[in-house]
């Protein structure tokens, strides 16, 4: 079974983290919506992605243990802008099926990227789900071999097809490579491609980049200094690298979220254990070659770390996690906003005493920002947490700290 991890553990595409319980409205929306809701059932629920639409408001991708025809099942929700619920659907098997990204394509409908051991060619298999406006499934694939394999982030690509990336079992070198797909608007494969050596390595997040080609980020045992490092990929639209680099030190260091910024470098989030006493949010600004431009860590005395970053119109950036340094419990979502140097401007915390993490941030058309992720209820299951924040990170209605 490929497991996800907070750092240290194992990972490669499945993230078995999952969320539960019902709606709670907290009242109607002012001209800058904001509010902060927990969605699902009476089991575990968590949302993984979330992407702003056309109506102000939002798509969330995950899984849901409450709903569906398996243990969990890939979980779609669109809320309007106050955050009420419009539709949901869910997708798998008998089995476990996790929905980790979802992105609005051209025509106004869906693609998901997850994982599923439901359905494919045996143990788990990477799967995209292309929907229609309402969240209609318009065909689902899967991918993989007889190891286990998972996807954790797709994109459109400009031609109208796909690109996702993840981690593989089946195919590569190692105990696990990265693996990156590329498919036609049908969901049909047009080349594949792994990456790594002897040890595990894995991507948990992929772009498409100016010229056409790619950037993916993930982890590496096989390259770098020891342990786990950040594994920064560049390739060409084919597939084929264009130059690679690792990022860490003496001890663990992932990154969860890559995006090419406006003068053409890069940015990844991720973590660090190797450049601060504990466990830390880190941040790595580097040029169009992959060379480090600065570093940037955030966090206090315990366990930090980022899953999600974008770039604000300002050139800054917003990112996206959990944190046991601050907040109301043993982990709180976690937000934080800087400048294009990467210096802090501020940071948001949301949860309660339960474990609450913060998985994905997107930008709302009225310069907030939707936060997606998952909250521990007092019965200690998981909801799908998703917070609109207004464009300094608070929400007025709801709890903010």
């Amino acid at each position: 079974m490929l497991e996800f991890r907070r750092a240290g553990r194992t990972v490669c595409g499945l993230v078995l983290m999952l969320c539960a319980a019902g709606a709670q409205p907290l009242g109607s929306a002012p001209a800058q919506s904001t509010f902060e809701r927990c969605y699902g059932g009476k089991a575990d629920d968590c949302g993984y992605s979330v992407v702003p639409t056309s109506d102000r408001g939002c798509i969330v991708a995950g899984s849901t243990s409450s709903f569906g025809a398996g243990k969990s099942d890939i979980y779609l929700m669109k809320t309007d802008a106050a955050g009420d619920t419009l539709w949901t659907r869910t997708f798998g098997g008998a089995d476990y099926d996790i929905g980790y990204w979802v992105q609005q394509t051209q025509d106004g409908g869906y693609i998901i990227a997850g994982t599923t051991r439901s359905f494919g060619s045996g143990g788990y298999d990477a799967c995209l789900i292309k929907t229609d406006a309402q969240g209609r499934a318009v065909w689902i694939r899967s991918y993989g071999g007889s190891g286990d394999d998972g996807a954790r982030s797709v994109e459109q690509t400009a031609d109208g097809g796909y690109v996702f990336t993840g981690c593989t079992e089946s195919r590569g070198s190692g105990q696990g490579d990265v693996y990156l797909v590329r498919t036609n608007a049908r969901g049909d494969t047009t080349w594949t491609k792994t990456f790594g050596g002897a040890g595990r390595d894995e991507a948990f997040s992929v772009r498409q980049t100016a010229d056409k080609g790619f950037i993916v980020v993930g982890l590496t045992q096989s390259f770098g200094v020891v342990g786990d490092d950040v594994y920064l990929i560049k390739t060409d639209a084919q597939g084929d690298t264009q130059w690679t680099r690792t990022f860490g030190g003496d001890d663990d260091e992932f990154g969860y979220s890559v995006l090419q910024t406006a003068d053409g470098g890069y940015v990844v989030a991720g973590l660090t254990e190797s450049f601060s006493p504990s466990e830390d949010v880190y941040l790595i600004r580097t040029n169009a070659r992959g060379d480090t431009l600065w570093t940037g860590m955030y966090g206090g005395a315990n366990a930090d770390e980022a899953h999600s970053v974008i770039q604000t119109a300002d050139g800054g950036f917003v990112v996206a996690g959990s944190t046991h340094s601050f907040g109301a419990g043993s982990f709180d979502a976690y937000l934080i906003r800087t400048n294009a140097r990467g210096d802090t401007l501020w940071t948001r915390t949301f949860g309660g005493p339960g474990g609450d993490d913060a998985w994905s941030v997107a930008p709302a058309g009225d310069g907030g920002f939707f936060v997606a992720g998952c909250k521990t209820s007092a019965g200690g299951s998981r909801d799908v947490l998703i917070v609109k924040t207004d464009s300094a990170g608070n929400v007025v209605s709801g709890r903010s700290r």
